[in-house]
C-alpha cells in the first residue's frame, strides 16, 4: 500500500515556501490539506487564488457552500475546517448541523443556497429546475449562481484531495451527521 505524506517546509519548492510561511503568519499553522497541495509546484497557489477570489458572495454563503458539498462527499478534513470557519463568521453549532444537513430553516435566503447547492452536488452537476427557481427565488442572480458553481468547485477539489489522502485532520474533528443528529 502507497504511503502519501504531508511534505515539510523543507521538502516544497521556494515557491510553496513563501506560501507556507504566509500561512503560519495568517493562521499559524499550515493546514495539512494546504501542504499536501505543495508537492506540486503550483497547485497550492492556484488553489488559494480560486479560493481567495473576488465573488459576488457573503463569507458565509461561501461557508454554507462549503459545508454542504463537504457534507455531501463525506470529506471530514473540510467539514471540520468549515465548521470552525462557520462558528468564525457567526454561524451557531445548531445551524452549522442544519446546514450540513442542506437546510437553513433559520433563513429563507440560505435555505434556497443550501437546497440549490445539496440538490446540484447529489445529482452531479445537474440541479432540478425547482432548486435553480428556488435559488433565483430567493433574491440570488445569475452573477452569484456562477459564483455559487465556482465554490462547488473549489470545493469538490479540496473533497477530492483528502477522500485520496486521508491525510490527517488538524482542526476539531467534526461528529458525523447521522452520530450528532441520531
Amino acid at each position: 500500500m502507497a504511503t502519501l505524506t504531508v511534505p515539510t517546509r523543507e521538502e516544497v519548492s521556494e515557491g510553496n515556501q513563501g506560501i507556507f510561511d504566509n500561512l503560519n503568519k495568517n493562521l499559524g499553522f499550515v493546514p495539512n490539506l494546504y501542504a499536501y497541495y505543495a508537492h506540486s509546484g503550483t497547485a497550492l497557489g492556484d488553489y488559494l487564488a480560486l479560493q481567495n477570489r473576488k465573488s459576488s458572495l457573503r463569507a458565509k454563503e461561501r461557508e454554507i457552500i462549503n459545508l454542504v458539498v463537504s457534507e455531501v462527499n463525506q470529506c471530514f478534513y473540510c467539514l471540520s475546517a468549515h465548521t470552525a470557519l462557520g462558528k468564525m463568521n457567526g454561524f451557531t453549532d445548531e445551524q452549522i448541523l442544519e446546514i450540513r444537513s442542506g437546510q437553513a430553516s433559520f433563513d429563507a435566503k440560505f435555505d434556497a443556497l443550501a437546497r440549490f447547492v445539496k440538490d446540484s452536488v447529489v445529482n452531479r452537476s445537474h440541479p432540478s429546475q425547482g432548486a435553480i427557481d428556488g435559488l433565483l427565488a430567493a433574491g440570488y442572480n445569475q452573477e452569484n449562481l456562477v459564483d455559487i458553481i465556482m465554490v462547488i468547485g473549489d470545493k469538490m477539489v479540496s473533497n477530492f484531495i483528502h477522500g485520496t489522502t486521508n491525510i490527517p485532520i488538524d482542526f476539531p474533528l467534526a461528529e458525523p451527521l447521522e452520530t450528532v443528529t441520531a
